[in-house]
């Protein structure tokens, strides 16, 4: 996941010096900006220092700090008398230069977003911070033992008794009662604040302020909806017969712990292929330290400040943070040698390297990411690799034999994979719209009946705790799910781009991008240096002649 990533949405409004032009104006924002900048930077740079303390340690003073400096450049934000004059200028349009008006645009949705009374917003800050320590410190047990993640999913994966399986599943949903109510009294706070902004609730507000809609989104998403239905219904009803003859029961018998995930987000690994064996003698850190360096974006200076490994009290989860925007970079995994972690190193290396790679010459309000989905674009990009023959057999060193072995299974596996995550991503879209359109309505129920329409996954019998509390995303990166699948939207047009015409080579062939210094560079240049100069439409286009479009994604995993 991307680092923390209320923080990151808070940033985006911040700004930064950049040259004024003749307009008197343009003088007066630029010294708007200037008087405030260097107060900004240093509690961003405090607020990120502090997350990740908390995070690496689950330090309850570290915690407290984050929230505190969170708050702090929040009501930064929430001066009034800022707010009216940026809105003056962009409705008056007196601003022209074109960095300038950028930065206006950014800096007047961060504003806009956080235009609430101090108290309120102290009951958000105070809240989100509660919930996200209780994911922190909370493992779930078994049989009155604590569990990690880890250990979970190595039950999930592994495991051939239904108790096992159904006590692990259990495990990784005791969590949601304890988050659960003070969830939902978030979302109503979140919602609250929305609405005295003029917007009908905080899902809508969310979007409008990351230059996206509900109804683009719908159309999306629907439209995946209806392109993915009858693939995703005949792999999954093999998949199921695969499953339930390893655990010598009937398809019509499969329960949502018969998957290998406590979501069924991931592919299982049952095609006779266990690709974790290739993994188990090799360090992944390395693999994705010696790739990167391959295609020009060393990452030593990100590997040397990050936190790999798992320990009590850490966040047992994974992401990567830009604590300065000028270099110091980090990721917080648990890392275990097998492919789930090779993807996960990929993954978060592959944010790294879109915050390092920035150009040092663009304003610091721009020096990010054109949007959340376009990192999330490089990281899956990246990622993907981890299950590609092309790349295992040069990174691994494997014969041509192996190669052919991944080969024959490693196609279904992408478009199983690519498929469930599309399917997954819907019931959290179309949930959470619904969640913050009425948070009082039965949430277990609509949880079950969308992971049932989209998913295919029956319903435990008369369940009724709230698993869906039990995703963190719901806490942690509100209203943000939807990005992940726009990201594999652009990584596939991405790809094309790349194959195509930067390697020249064909488009339908297996690249492993091992050593592929042009492709590295052309990422750099297109994708990464231009930040967030132009709005995310406008970079996809010029970095691959064309808008957005779900065509290269449908090309590479419906079929």
């Amino acid at each position: 996941m991307k680092n923390y990533v209320r923080l990151a949405c808070l940033l985006i409004v911040i700004f930064t010096i950049s040259g004024c032009g003749p307009n008197q104006q343009e003088k007066l924002m630029q010294s708007f900006i200037d008087s405030r900048l260097e107060q900004i930077k240093q509690l961003s740079k405090e607020s990120a220092i502090a997350y990740w303390n908390a995070t690496t340690t689950g330090d309850e003073q570290e915690y407290e700090k984050y929230s505190d400096r969170e708050l702090k450049l929040r009501q930064i934000f929430s001066n009034s008398d800022d707010f009216n004059q940026l809105k003056e200028w962009k409705e008056s349009g007196v601003i022209k230069e074109p960095l300038l008006a950028r930065q206006l645009e950014l800096l007047y949705m961060g504003y806009l977003e956080n235009q609430l009374d101090t108290l309120l917003l102290q009951q958000i800050v105070e809240l989100e911070t509660a919930c996200e320590k209780k994911f922190n410190d909370f493992r779930g047990t078994i049989n009155g033992k604590p569990v990690t993640s880890n250990d979970i999913e190595e039950i999930l994966k592994s495991g051939k008794g239904e108790k096992e399986r159904k006590d692990a599943w259990l495990a990784s949903k005791q969590v949601g009662p304890e988050v659960a109510g003070d969830l939902i009294n978030l979302i109503k706070i979140r919602n609250n604040a929305a609405k005295q902004l003029g917007f009908d609730n905080y899902h809508t507000m969310s979007l409008t302020t990351s230059e996206q809609s509900a109804a683009e989104l719908d159309a999306i998403l629907n439209e995946l909806y209806e392109l993915t239905n009858a693939p995703f219904a005949a792999l999954k009803a093999e998949l199921d017969s695969i499953l339930a003859a390893g655990y010598g029961i009937s398809p019509a018998d499969l329960m949502p712990w018969h998957y290998h995930d406590p979501f069924f987000q991931e592919t299982p690994l049952v095609y006779n292929l266990d690709l974790d064996a290739y993994y188990a003698d090799k360090d992944v850190v390395e693999l994705a330290r010696l790739f990167y360096q391959g295609i020009g974006l060393p990452v030593e200076t990100i590997l040397e400040k990050s936190d790999l490994y798992e320990r009590d009290k850490k966040n047992p989860h994974a992401y990567c943070i830009d604590i300065d925007r000028e270099g110091d970079v980090r990721a917080l995994c648990n890392v275990k040698n097998n492919e789930r972690w090779m993807e996960t190193m990929l993954h978060e290396l592959g944010h790294g390297i879109y915050d390092k790679y920035q150009d040092p010459a663009t304003p610091w309000l721009l020096r990010t990411p054109a949007h959340t989905f376009t990192t999330e674009a490089i990281a899956m990009f990246f990622g993907r690799l981890s299950r590609t023959g092309a790349w295992m057999q040069e990174m691994l060193g494997l014969t041509d034999e192996q190669r052919q072995e991944i080969d024959q299974v490693s196609g279904k596996y992408m478009q199983l994979k690519q498929l469930i995550f599309a399917r997954w991503a819907m019931v959290m879209y179309f949930f959470e719209k619904e969640l913050y359109a009425n948070p009082d309505q039965d949430l277990n129920t609509l949880w079950w009946n969308m992971v049932e329409k989209y998913q295919f996954v029956k319903r435990p019998v008369d369940r009724t705790e709230p698993d869906w509390a039990a995703k963190i995303h719901f806490t942690i990166a509100p209203c943000y799910y939807h990005n992940y699948l726009l990201g594999e939207l652009f990584a596939s047009q991405l790809h094309h781009t790349l194959v195509g015409k930067v390697l020249k080579l064909d488009p339908a062939m297996d690249v492993s991008y091992v050593n592929q210094g042009a492709a590295g560079d052309y990422i750099k240049k297109m994708v990464f240096e231009p930040g967030s100069k132009y709005r995310w439409d406008k970079m996809i286009t010029l970095a691959t002649g064309e808008p957005l479009t779900a065509k290269y994604f449908v090309q590479d995993f419906i079929r």
